[in-house]
């Protein structure tokens, strides 16, 4: 669901790889994975954020809505098979309830480092639209959501 890294991160892995951490204008001197509890997920409308984090004025604003914490520590199996690896979320990651609707359907989520604003790690399309209303409680299952890298 959300196999597209952005080119912040694509940039930051291969500098922290490489050692070109203080080149060309590169965003840090190092890398660092989030820090513990600082993985959110985003719900965006339309095409969602773009691999340059240009597109964030899609994400849902309306009804309460705020990034859900899918924390990076004991809450995601990483797996590899056949040259493929893959993080699948081992718990359900909810949303707060809609106080109204949400101001679009959601069509897309994203990953960032933090509950506002941040750096949107990977992003993606859901498989299937969904239109919030007012009460309902947005939430991704356990084993739904799957960042693969080849």
């Amino acid at each position: 669901m959300a196999n597209n890294a952005s080119d912040y991160l694509e940039k930051e892995i291969l500098n922290h790889i490489f050692g070109n951490n203080a080149n060309a204008g590169n965003s840090s001197t190092s890398y660092s994975a989030p820090a513990t509890n600082s993985i959110y997920v985003s719900l965006h409308t339309t095409a969602g954020p773009l691999d340059d984090n240009s597109a964030t004025a899609t994400e849902i604003t309306l009804g309460s809505y705020a990034r859900s914490n899918a924390s990076n520590n004991l809450t995601w199996s990483v797996s590899q098979a056949g040259g493929v690896t893959t993080a699948t979320n081992d718990q359900a990651i909810a949303f707060p309830q809609a106080t109204a609707n949400y101001d679009g359907q959601v069509t897309h989520i994203g990953i960032y480092d933090a509950s506002s604003a941040g750096s949107l790690l990977f992003h993606g399309a859901l498989t299937v639209a969904k239109t919030v209303t007012t009460g309902d409680t947005f939430q991704i299952n356990a084993g739904a959501l799957t960042i693969t890298l080849e």
